[in-house]
């Protein structure tokens, strides 16, 4: 293998792996997606992936911003591993370039959200030093909008 991790800036970037994301979000649909990135990008969200040549083995999206109680942070969202590829250490590369960045962005922490039931997800994260701080609580005004 040849891996190598790209910073994916632009929405034309993200959205060439757009199958890669579907593992997270099936039904996902690019003109979702295009309108979903059309508002996150200009808001400091990029996405990093991990790829061995062109295929895209794992992705996950970031941005950071600053908030009273941690200051300036950065915030995994959508951290997704191509199941063919998973327990072969792609996570961990992901989440390797995550903390040097949020280190060279001079951010306090890194943030994210696991769902409650996904356990292997709450696995991974404790293994890479990640610990829950509170909870995030959520009401839903319009099931029909989301995107799972």
């Amino acid at each position: 293998m040849n891996l190598h991790i790209k910073e994916l800036t632009t929405i034309e970037a993200m959205l060439n792996e757009i199958e890669t994301m579907r593992f997270l979000y099936p039904n996902l649909s690019v003109e979702k997606y295009q309108a979903y990135l059309s508002e996150m990008v200009p808001h400091n969200y990029i996405q990093v992936g991990v790829f061995d040549k062109d295929i895209c083995m794992g992705i996950t999206g970031c941005w950071s911003a600053t908030k009273l109680w941690t200051g300036k942070y950065l915030e995994i969202d959508n951290f997704v591993v191509n199941p063919n590829f998973r327990s072969q250490g792609i996570g961990k590369l992901l989440t390797d370039y995550i903390e040097k960045k949020a280190v060279d962005l001079d951010c306090s922490s890194i943030v994210l959200d696991a769902f409650t039931g996904n356990f292997a997800a709450h696995r991974f994260y404790y293994n890479q030093g990640y610990g829950p701080k509170g909870f995030h609580f959520v009401k839903i005004l319009d099931e029909k909008k989301l995107t799972q």
